[in-house]
């Protein structure tokens, strides 16, 4: 039976949240992060808006339908005008996202580091993730990270108005990744917190990279080619932990586990398993062939 427990046995930093769950508040846990918070981390309560974001399970689906129509219009309304030219703007948008992406990162890595230390896997992949990133300062970048695939949709209006190549991976990605997620966070898988690291990693470096593109700064050894790599490397952790997770489900079976398997595992194997297709895809279409053929042009 897996009966979450404070991993410091004083229990002198158990807090108990507005839901009245009991909770490790890992800032205690370390001054010196503690330290490092803004007064709103500090004030701030991720539960109301974990709640009011419960209440509303169907309101991604909106925004996506949203999202589609305005990719329909945008993309007629481009059809005849001309290219906006909004480079500087999108070298700002790629640089915000980059640096929120790294203060998720700076966030969420100790936390999943101290989890490792004092739990094993299996109560990683087994515990009810509010008793630890769902309350108090660490659950802030996990629902930020959520939330800001919203945001992040506003990546396609700049391929639109730059009458850019809209390709599939980017859409579908933009739109399974929010209903995911959106849906992850109101089922609360425990593995959680392992994709959102992975991600906010691979975002920090992604748009990073997209903002020296954007503003004609990229230095000659940073090909497009790593960061491809990269979300490959994601799409591969991403599977890798979902096989675990059926591993301990269907082979050690252990009772009490908060893990289940038509909420957590089959939409992390769809998600990923899929994105993972959908990468190396792109990765040998866009850099082998162009191998290919400036081999043949030599």
């Amino acid at each position: 039976m897996y009966q979450w427990h404070p991993s410091d046995p004083s229990g002198k930093c158990v807090r108990t949240n507005v839901a009245g769950v009991q909770y490790e508040e890992f800032s205690c846990l370390y001054p010196w992060i503690e330290k490092t918070l803004t007064p709103f981390e500090k004030t701030y309560d991720p539960v109301p808006v974990r709640d009011w974001m419960r209440e509303r399970p169907f309101l991604a689906v909106w925004v996506v339908l949203f999202y589609g129509v305005a990719i329909i219009a945008g993309r007629r309304y481009f059809a005849n005008r001309p290219a906006w030219n909004l480079r500087k703007t999108l070298a700002l948008w790629n640089f915000s996202l980059s640096l929120f992406s790294f203060w998720g990162l700076c966030r969420l890595l100790p936390v999943l580091i101290h989890n490792y230390m004092f739990y094993s896997w299996r109560e990683n992949f087994c515990y009810d993730p509010e008793s630890n990133v769902g309350s108090g300062t660490a659950g802030i970048s996990p629902q930020f990270f959520v939330l800001s695939k919203i945001p992040e949709l506003v990546d396609t209006f700049f391929i639109v108005v730059h009458k850019k190549p809209l390709i599939f991976l980017h859409w579908y990605h933009h739109i399974s990744v929010l209903l995911f997620c959106w849906q992850g966070y109101i089922m609360n898988p425990p593995t959680a917190i392992i994709f959102a690291v992975m991600n906010y990693a691979v975002h920090a470096i992604m748009y990073f990279y997209y903002f020296l593109m954007a503003v004609h700064f990229k230095p000659k050894w940073l090909n497009a080619k790593w960061i491809t790599m990269a979300q490959i490397a994601q799409m591969v952790g991403g599977v890798s932990v979902t096989i675990f997770g059926s591993y301990l489900l269907f082979v050690e079976k252990p009772a009490g586990c908060f893990m289940s398997v038509q909420y957590h595992l089959v939409p992390n194997f769809i998600m990923y398993g899929s994105y993972l297709y959908l990468f190396v895809l792109f990765f040998f279409g866009r850099y082998q062939v162009g191998v290919k053929r400036s081999k043949k042009t030599d």
